[in-house]
């Protein structure tokens, strides 16, 4: 008979937060950050939010966060993003500007490619994955999350490249390689059927 897993400790959100995060160079620093929300059970309710950093290193233009849920959007900023590795201590997320989502819109199979498309505050972000990798389930151990604190059962998909444009334009740099639980991606992911819970 199979064993059960219950994970200890209080459930925070649940959702997805597919990623993307390009360089120029593989050594040099993120040129954009882009990470996206799609949360279907958290203390301030469902909602989406998408950060964005076009300048990560500095405070102010083109630094902003697209929600249709505000207090969520701030949590998830205050309490996750800023303890993700590549956001980790960034001058970008402060001083964000938080502005109203108008539409988003998911797209593709998830199979070869995927995008969300969020447009509000008279701009139309496109995120988009394509040359999609296996997906692969697995959960991280508190010591090992982002924060340090929270067990996170995840289902996450690699990809070969990856694009932000904004308002037509694509953003400059591409993906960079890394590794996570033996598995080789990319600095762009799909993160689906994610879990966080405190300890």
């Amino acid at each position: 008979m199979s064993q059960s897993i219950l994970f200890p400790g209080q459930v925070e959100w649940s959702g997805e937060n597919p990623g993307i995060s390009l360089k120029e160079d593989a050594s040099g620093p993120f040129t954009t950050l882009a990470s996206f929300f799609r949360v279907v059970l958290s203390p301030h309710g469902r909602g989406h939010a998408l950060v964005l950093l076009q300048n990560p290193g500095s405070e102010g233009a083109g630094n902003v966060c697209l929600t249709d849920n505000e207090p969520l959007a701030r949590w998830l900023v205050s309490d996750y993003v800023s303890h993700f590795g590549a956001w980790r201590g960034l001058a970008g997320l402060k001083n964000l500007a938080y502005r109203p989502i108008e539409s988003v819109a998911a797209g593709g199979d998830a199979i070869t490619h995927y995008s969300e498309t969020v447009t509000g505050a008279g701009m139309t972000v496109a995120l988009e994955w394509k040359g999609l990798g296996k997906p692969f389930c697995f959960a991280l151990a508190p010591a090992q999350s982002a924060t340090g604190s929270h067990h996170m059962p995840s289902l996450f998909v690699g990809c070969e490249t990856a694009t932000v444009t904004v308002n037509g334009v694509p953003r400059p740099g591409a993906p960079i390689p890394r590794e996570i639980v033996g598995q080789h991606i990319s600095t762009a992911m799909l993160a689906f059927s994610e879990t966080w819970l405190r300890v």
